[in-house]
């Protein structure tokens, strides 16, 4: 029934923001923490920045100072604000969500991010 729905992906050149948003919808249950994840070809997907239901937030060392990760808790969207984009950035953005009392993992299909000139 849980359905994570992600956009804003694209092509921007390096030093430009982008801004991603997940909603996710078809959960009665309380949503715990969203975060985004990224996948680059070739190499193992990673956490980029996650957010707890009170607001605690964590980051990457790669994008502490250069991304920004808040949540609307009332709609239960997540986004997730870039800036001084790099090429090391390109990949595929995953969000995430852990929800219920069972804390169980919920991830939409991915949105390509490319830093390209």
């Amino acid at each position: 029934q849980v359905q994570l729905v992600e956009s804003g992906g694209g092509l921007v050149q390096p030093g430009g923001s982008l801004t991603l948003s997940c909603a996710a919808s078809g959960s009665s249950f309380r949503v715990y923490v969203m975060g985004w994840y990224r996948q680059a070809p070739g190499k193992q997907r990673e956490l980029v920045a996650s957010i707890s239901l009170g607001g605690n937030t964590n980051y990457a060392d790669s994008v502490k100072g250069r991304c920004t990760i808040s949540r609307d808790n009332a709609k239960n969207t997540l986004y997730l604000q870039m800036n001084s984009l790099e090429p090391e950035d390109t990949a595929v953005y995953y969000c995430h969500a852990v929800i219920g009392l069972l804390r169980s993992d919920y991830w939409g299909q991915g949105t390509q991010v490319t830093v390209s000139s």
